[in-house]
């Protein structure tokens, strides 16, 4: 049975708090590894002096958010995606989680799919030879990303059996998903061989995992039963005390 790991996504739980005060947070919960957003924002020298400091791990961090789907935008996310690998390395992650862009209204769906896999096509020697995994995110466009391309999880799976490498696969968003598609257990089950991370928000709301119609003890112990070896992003903005609720969520986990 795998033990799923938490890791919490510092720019939503602890939004407004700096670099150091949300990690020393996050280390005073329990919880050993965080992940967060764009790396460029930041120093990488201070990051890693931050990590080694509190004895965590980096789970994950993003690339530059730059159009997978608009081919003529293929060069600068290819290298975008060769400085996110250097900063990964440097920063001892190991998974970097991709946006593919919007959709273009003046083209096909087709022909966007195939721009995205052509992309990811490319970008599978550096990702091959660095040992850094990419994953896709599809997200709702009901509430939170209106006009984003890719939404359902079973294009993210086609997509990413058409690029076939074990380096690409998806990050499955639980509370994205609940809004896009449900049926979540037997998306995920029937696919897991293609999720390399995950991430979890309440829903309605995207607020702590225990708030809402997502009872996430089933979800996580659906995962266990398979042979999952990675982390859950926490990736959600806390009504109540974020400390207090990562505490709690945490127990899940063990």
């Amino acid at each position: 049975m795998t033990r799923l790991r938490p890791s919490v996504c510092i720019d939503a739980v602890f939004e407004g708090l700096t670099f150091d005060e949300a990690i020393e947070r996050v280390k005073a919960t329990g919880i050993s590894a965080f992940e967060f957003w764009g790396w460029w924002d930041r120093e990488l020298d201070e990051l890693l002096a931050a990590r080694d400091k509190a004895g965590l791990e980096i789970a994950a961090c993003c690339t530059k958010f730059i159009s997978l789907v608009d081919q003529t935008k293929r060069e600068a996310y290819l290298a975008g995606l060769e400085e996110s690998i250097q900063a990964a390395q440097k920063l001892g992650c190991e998974t970097l989680i991709s946006q593919v862009g919007n959709a273009l209204p003046d083209t096909s769906r087709s022909d966007q799919q195939a721009s995205l896999v052509d992309g990811l096509r490319e970008a599978v020697p550096m990702l091959e030879s660095s040992g850094i995994t990419l994953v896709i995110e599809p997200l709702n466009v009901l509430v939170d990303h209106p006009g984003y391309y890719l939404v359902r999880s079973d294009e993210a799976f086609e997509i990413v059996d058409k690029v076939g490498s074990p380096n690409v696969k998806v990050v499955f968003d639980i509370y994205h998903q609940q809004i896009s598609e449900g049926q979540l257990i037997a998306n995920i089950i029937n696919n897991i061989d293609k999720i390399a991370h995950f991430h979890a928000a309440g829903n309605p709301g995207r607020n702590e995992l225990s708030r809402g119609e997502l009872h996430y003890p089933s979800i996580f112990e659906a995962i266990r039963e398979t042979d999952y070896d990675g982390y859950v992003g926490l990736e959600y903005w806390p009504v109540e005390d974020a400390s207090l609720g990562l505490r709690e969520i945490a127990q899940w986990f063990r």
